[in-house]
């Protein structure tokens, strides 16, 4: 990535952007973006921008929290062991925990499922000044519900409202919502870690072959990975339905993880530096209060 002073962060970084990046316009076929991309980098060189990328973060984070006006929730979603995890680890290393939050939604409990399907992550959205990550999210309501219709069937829905419009109805009430937070200062950005078939297997036989990482595998993820066809299917059709300007996907390219992160941490980073955030400056009363502090604190032990 090249250092001229006069190109903008934006255009430094568009390259990991851009052709990842799907807000509705035109078509989408899943099977047309690669999952092995490296986007003209090695591993070297990833870590570079990767790093580059980890410092800006910190420093709009800080900027964030501090001006108090706009929030960001990003959205993670993958096929096991397509990355989420580490890539959330790996991008925000070094930013301050105090202004960002991570949620992992995982099978609902009896008390989520007395609400609205949203209700769980509403509840998380990020305040303003912070960064709200969700691992998985409410499309998990349009993909295994999907895949799996015994679990919709069971969920305390009025039958009369399980209709074949069911999906259609639930991408139109997530886009509304996603506009809802867009125009009230949520920046909202959504991230699919498109994995491939070949590489999960080899990640599977990764956590089997180490100890550390037993705890990650169980017959039930093989049990999903003869879905893979179906469950390709419906992020496609996620994809395809939920996808505007406001809250774009960035299809992931996973089976590298070093590019993933570069990707991520591009995308992250540029829509940070859109927000033109800065830190508030004091008005002319706090600066005069200011003085008093001072002059209270330079007065202390003279007497």
């Amino acid at each position: 990535m090249g250092n001229n002073s006069s190109q903008s962060l934006g255009d430094q970084l568009k390259p990991f952007i851009a052709p990842f990046r799907f807000d509705g316009s035109g078509k989408f076929h899943l099977k047309s973006h690669k999952t092995d991309e490296k986007g003209g980098l090695d591993k070297e060189k990833s870590e570079t921008i990767l790093e580059a990328n980890r410092k800006r973060l910190s420093d709009f984070q800080e900027k964030l929290y501090a001006q108090d006006r706009w929030s960001l929730l990003l959205i993670f979603q993958g096929m096991d062991a397509s990355g989420k995890d580490s890539a959330i680890k790996s991008v925000f290393e070094g930013v301050n925990p105090q202004g960002c939050e991570v949620y992992s939604f995982k099978q609902p409990t009896s008390h989520e499922l007395d609400h609205d399907f949203m209700w769980r992550t509403t509840i998380a959205l990020p305040e303003r000044g912070r960064i709200g990550i969700f691992n998985r999210s409410y499309y998990e309501e349009c993909l295994v519900t999907r895949v799996h219709p015994e679990i919709l069937a069971k969920e305390k829905i009025p039958p009369v409202l399980i209709t074949k419009h069911i999906w259609r109805e639930r991408f139109e009430d997530i886009s509304a919502f996603e506009r809802y937070l867009a125009r009230n200062g949520t920046v909202i950005l959504k991230f699919f870690l498109n994995l491939s078939k070949e590489e999960q297997r080899e990640r599977f036989l990764e956590r089997l072959d180490e100890p550390a990482k037993n705890w990650k595998f169980s017959m039930g993820d093989i049990a999903e990975r003869a879905l893979w066809p179906r469950y390709q299917a419906v992020y496609q059709d996620i994809v395809r339905h939920t996808s505007t300007a406001l809250a774009p996907w960035y299809v992931v390219p996973a089976d590298h993880r070093w590019f993933a992160r570069v990707v991520i941490g591009s995308v992250i980073v540029s829509a940070l530096d859109k927000l033109d955030l800065k830190f508030p400056r004091a008005d002319k009363a706090s600066l005069q209060e200011f003085k008093q502090v001072r002059k209270a604190l330079l007065g202390e032990g003279k007497d």
